[in-house]
C-alpha cells in the first residue's frame, strides 16, 4: 500500500492560498457503498457500521483528537473525506469483488446482520452467497477510484 500522507493542493500563483490553509488531497481514499433498497435508518445504520471498521483499516486513517477553544476534548474522526455512493445488488456484488481482487481493507454489511443475534452467524457465509447490502473500502486513491468505477455518489 502507498503512503498515507497528505498532499496540498496547487496554490495560485503567486504561491498563497488566501487566508485560509489550503484543501489537501489525500493519496488515500475511503468510500462508502449501501445498496440503494434500504429503509433510510438501514443506510444509515449500515454507514455507521461500516465506518467504524474503516476506522482499524490502518495506523494514520484517523485524524487528531480535537479540542475545542473552551477546552472541552472531543473524539477523533478519520482525517479525510468520506465518498458515500449507491449501488444495486448487482453492483454491489461486482464492486465487493474488485475489493477482495485487489486486497484493500474492506468492511461489509449483510442483510443477515438486520436479523441475527451473534456474529457467529453472520459469519458462517461463504464470500460468494452474502447477501450484501453495504460495503467500505480504504487504500490508494486510484484503487479505490476503480473499485468504485461507474457507482453514483449517494444523493
Amino acid at each position: 500500500m502507498t503512503s498515507t500522507t497528505a498532499t496540498p493542493l496547487p496554490t495560485t500563483a503567486s504561491g498563497s492560498a488566501g487566508a485560509a490553509a489550503p484543501p489537501l488531497r489525500f493519496d488515500t481514499k475511503i468510500a462508502v457503498i449501501v445498496r440503494d433498497d434500504l429503509a433510510v435508518w438501514q443506510k444509515l445504520n449500515v454507514t455507521a457500521f461500516l465506518a467504524s471498521g474503516i476506522a482499524h483499516a490502518s495506523d494514520t486513517v484517523m485524524g487528531k483528537h480535537y479540542e475545542d477553544a473552551s477546552g472541552h476534548g472531543y473524539l477523533a474522526l478519520f482525517r479525510e473525506p468520506v465518498l458515500c455512493f449507491t449501488a444495486d445488488a448487482g453492483a454491489l456484488a461486482r464492486t465487493h469483488a474488485r475489493a477482495l481482487s485487489r486486497a484493500v481493507p474492506t468492511a461489509l454489511y449483510t442483510a443477515d446482520m438486520f436479523r441475527t443475534g451473534n456474529d457467529t452467524d453472520n459469519r458462517a457465509v461463504a464470500a460468494d452467497d452474502l447477501d450484501l447490502v453495504g460495503l467500505a473500502v480504504y487504500g490508494p486513491r486510484g484503487t479505490i477510484d476503480k473499485i468504485t468505477k461507474s457507482l453514483k455518489l449517494h444523493a
